[in-house]
């Protein structure tokens, strides 16, 4: 292998950019045998570095008998090849997150059920990252070397592949990725991302993203920087300890509403966004219940955006938080509900409200979500609007915001729930006329993702206007005598 060759100059940039953010003694080159042996692997086949795997696994989980670490190790390494690989990689997803489930026999010989922590998304530093550099697999028939692998806690959760800048970089996705997934696909199963890169184009995607979406990473902290497109905002922006983690916890779906299931993670915009919006929320008692408006231009996701934000509250703050997702029209109702239940982020069967009545009974009762369309708050013209809650926990999600959101339907909504905390929703951006009443109501711009940013970035196509003057032809030769008598009614008709 020629160090000096323009695909390996960019590798050597990609490594020294992990070793800023994992530490200088992160990264082992697996070319040679000697290098391959220190990663501990009892055959070339194997994608789980099961040593780290286990260290991590007692390290995090102190209390655990070895008994209970070794059915982690089995549950977590054992074959799924018989599995399409986003059902492996869901099945394994859900193990990273949540744990495992291990069995073991208390004092009195009885089984008990404990939990086995897989990563310390909490506090990053417990965890192992290890970056591997050209480490041969085999598969069934076929022996590949990726170019970069990200190892958290012996797991691969992050696949590099790398290209000379004179390449394509579609030349990445479909001469290596696509290639892997039929040759190697255990590489796959624990999968999080997939980073393509020439060192002028990086695109970011995960193993089911056609190249197409395939995304651009362009900002690292803020939504203040520049937009950058390199390597360095790439991998800084997703492999950085605490981002990496928060993306695999909190900012990753798995899609039903697709012919086939899709695994998506945020873009830049949606990871910078809701992160804005989650500190608003943990800063509820400081805003008075506004959250703010969450404008990202129509196209760019923001159903999803929604599922990220709840979902984030639900795992990383105490308390028994309830998400009301409110809309104005049923197509969207339909379409948001319908987005929500095909990622799994509806846990129960009746919260969609298809009456006055049915939504009075959801808010007083105990539910993670509940949607609605707003016309649900109506009342009578002699009824007085209802307190049906006084929970603090209550987050309503305005959806498309800009819209019915001053009218009677509005105030009886937040007389309904007087305590809740509101956050709207728009792709439109607020024109002069209703932007005070909206910072009234909802605060102010909690995000901001425009539709040029989104035509820059590809997730929305151009809007183009072509301005047209239709000929017009006189077909009636004496059109002016008869505008002359409809005109002045003293000529003859």
């Amino acid at each position: 292998m020629n160090e000096f060759s323009e695909n390996n100059l960019i590798e050597q940039t990609a490594v020294k950019l992990f070793k800023e953010l994992w530490g200088s003694g992160c990264s082992i080159n697996a070319y040679s045998d000697e290098g391959d042996a220190l990663l501990g692997r009892e055959n070339q086949g194997q994608v789980v570095l099961i040593g780290r795997l286990k260290q991590a696994l007692e390290k995090l989980n102190p209390d655990a008998p070895q008994e209970a670490i070794a059915q982690a190790i089995t549950e977590l390494t054992r074959d799924r090849s018989t599995a399409s690989m986003v059902s492996a990689n869901h099945e394994i997803y859900k193990l990273i997150k949540d744990g495992v489930k291990a069995e073991i026999r208390d004092e009195h010989g009885s089984f008990e059920t404990i939990n086995i922590k897989v990563i310390d998304f909490n506090d990053p530093a417990k965890n192992d990252f290890l970056l591997v550099s050209q480490m041969w697999i085999t598969g069934e028939l076929h022996k590949r070397r990726p170019d970069l692998i990200g190892f958290v806690n012996g797991l691969p959760l992050v696949l590099i592949e790398l290209k000379a800048s004179h390449k394509n970089l579609r030349n990445a996705y479909q001469e290596n990725i696509r290639d892997y997934k039929d040759t190697i696909p255990q590489l796959f199963w624990h999968n999080a991302f997939v980073i393509i890169s020439n060192g002028i184009e990086t695109k970011v995607g995960t193993l089911t993203s056609a190249y197409e979406h395939f995304n651009e990473w362009k900002k690292i902290k803020s939504e203040d920087e520049e937009g950058r497109v390199s390597l360095e905002t790439v991998i800084k922006g997703t492999c950085e300890p605490s981002r990496l983690l928060d993306i695999v916890e909190n900012f990753t779906l798995f899609d039903d509403s697709f012919r086939e299931r899709i695994k998506a993670i945020s873009r830049y915009f949606q990871l910078l966004g809701v992160n804005q919006a989650f500190e608003q929320i943990k800063n509820r008692d400081k805003n008075n219940g506004r959250l703010g408006v969450f404008w990202h231009t129509q196209g760019s996701g923001k159903s999803y955006s929604m599922i990220f934000l709840s979902q984030k509250v639900f795992r990383k703050m105490t308390g028994n938080f309830t998400f009301v997702v409110v809309t104005d029209r049923n197509e969207l109702d339909k379409q948001i509900y319908k987005t929500f239940s095909a990622c799994g982020a509806v846990y129960e069967e009746e919260v969609h409200a298809d009456s006055i009545q049915n939504l009075r009974q959801l808010l007083s009762e105990d539910h993670r979500h509940i949607f609605t369309l707003i016309h649900k708050f109506g009342t009578k013209p002699e009824e007085k609007p209802p307190i049906l809650s006084d929970r603090s926990d209550i987050i309503v999600m305005v959806d498309e915001a800009h819209r019915t959101q001053y009218d009677r339907l509005a105030q009886n909504m937040r007389i309904a729930m007087p305590k809740a905390s509101f956050i709207g929703f728009t792709g439109t951006p607020l024109m002069a006329k209703g932007e005070e009443k909206t910072r009234e109501t909802f605060g102010d711009y909690v995000s901001t993702y425009n539709f040029a940013q989104s035509v820059e970035d590809g997730a929305t196509v151009p809007l183009y206007y072509e301005n047209r003057v239709p000929k017009l032809e006189n077909e009636n030769p004496e059109i002016q005598k008869d505008l002359e008598r409809v005109m002045d009614p003293r000529i003859r008709r």
